[in-house]
C-alpha cells in the first residue's frame, strides 16, 4: 500500500510538472520561474475562468504595463495575459514578506521604499527599461477596490518620458475576492482583463498621459 501511495503521489507530481511546462507562456531565463508561469496560467484560466485580451507587447524592447489594482490575484492575471516576463514594482514591505522574498528576488521585482528612498526604485525601474525589459506598475499605489478613482501616481509618466517606452494599460475586474490578497487567490472568480493599445506618453506629455491612463484604468469592461 505504501509503495502504491508513493507511486501515485510521484505520478501526480510529474503530471503537474508536465502541465506547467506545457502551459508556460513567457521565457523567464529560469526553469523554475517558467514552471511557475505555467502553473499561474493554469490557475487563472481553469480555476478563475479568466477571460482576457493578451497585452499587445512587442516581442522585444522596453515597455511599461499599468493596471488598476483590486486584489492579490492581479499579478497572476497580468502574468497570464503577457507573453513576456513582467518585472513588478512592489512595496518594500511586500517584497520583504517572510517566505516570499526569495521568489520576488528571483523574479527581479523592484522594491519600492515609499518612506525612505522611493527614488531608488524609480532608478532601478528606469535601468530595467534601458535594458529592454517590461516593467509592471500599479499606479494607484496599492489595492484600491473600494476607492477605484483614486488619482494615479505620476511617476509612471516620468518613467515613460525618460525611457521612451510605451505604456500598455489594462483593466481588471470580476475578482471574487476583490479588496483582499490571499482570499482573492483562493476564492474562485470569473475574472476579466481588458487590454488597450499602447500610449506613447513620452510624446503626449505628462498631463495628457495621466488623463488617458486614469480614464482607461477606471473604465468598466463592457458586457458581451
Amino acid at each position: 500500500m505504501l509503495l502504491l501511495a508513493v507511486v501515485t503521489v510521484v505520478s501526480l507530481f510529474l503530471l503537474l510538472v508536465m502541465a506547467g511546462w506545457r502551459a508556460n507562456g513567457a521565457h523567464w531565463d529560469n526553469w523554475f520561474l517558467n514552471l511557475l508561469d505555467g502553473w499561474v496560467r493554469l490557475l487563472c484560466r481553469r480555476y478563475h475562468r479568466l477571460r482576457f485580451d493578451p497585452i499587445p507587447l512587442p516581442t522585444t524592447g522596453a515597455a511599461i504595463v499599468v493596471s488598476n489594482h483590486i486584489s492579490g490575484l492581479d499579478p497572476f492575471i497580468l502574468v497570464t495575459a503577457s507573453a513576456r516576463p513582467l518585472h513588478f514594482m512592489i512595496a518594500k514591505e511586500e517584497y520583504q514578506r517572510f517566505g516570499l522574498n526569495w521568489l520576488f528576488r528571483l523574479g527581479e521585482c523592484i522594491p519600492v521604499d515609499r518612506d525612505r528612498n522611493p527614488k531608488r526604485a524609480f532608478l532601478n525601474a528606469l535601468q530595467a527599461l534601458k535594458e529592454g525589459r517590461v516593467v509592471m506598475v500599479f499606479p494607484q499605489g496599492g489595492i484600491m477596490h473600494d476607492k477605484p478613482h483614486r488619482r494615479l501616481k505620476r511617476g509612471v509618466a516620468k518613467l515613460a518620458e525618460l525611457s521612451g517606452a510605451p505604456i500598455y494599460p489594462a483593466h481588471i475586474e470580476g475578482v471574487a475576492g476583490a479588496g483582499h490578497v490571499l482570499s482573492a487567490i483562493v476564492v474562485r472568480s470569473h475574472a476579466r482583463l481588458q487590454s488597450f493599445p499602447p500610449l506613447q506618453c513620452h510624446t503626449l506629455g505628462e498631463a495628457a498621459c495621466m488623463e488617458q491612463l486614469e480614464r482607461l484604468l477606471n473604465t468598466p469592461i463592457r458586457k458581451d
